[in-house]
């Protein structure tokens, strides 16, 4: 059996933690556990999106690297609809 590359199981610890989150998000008895679960959720679907877009083959360093990379390009696009949001609400009026 060949090993998993670092892409390959960073993704399987990923949907672990999504399924998690879900559990947690589901129980009805402390709103804490339901806070932890919906911080689990966001953190591990960001992530999901960074690891899910890369090469399968990469080592752990050029992963890291792309991680960091297409994180910022999100946190990018996010900044920007953040900033552009006033000015395209006032092309409405």
């Amino acid at each position: 059996m060949r090993r998993l590359s670092f892409p390959e199981r960073a993704e399987r610890v990923l949907i672990a933690a999504l399924l998690l989150a879900i559990l947690l998000i589901a129980q009805p008895w402390d709103i804490r556990v339901f806070r932890a679960g919906l911080i689990l959720l966001v953190a591990a679907t960001l992530l999901q999106i960074a690891v899910g877009n890369l090469p399968k083959d990469a080592s752990t360093g050029r992963s890291l690297a792309l991680i960091g990379l297409i994180l910022g390009i999100v946190a990018a696009v996010f900044g920007i609809g953040i900033l552009l949001t006033p000015f395209l609400s006032g092309l409405g009026r």
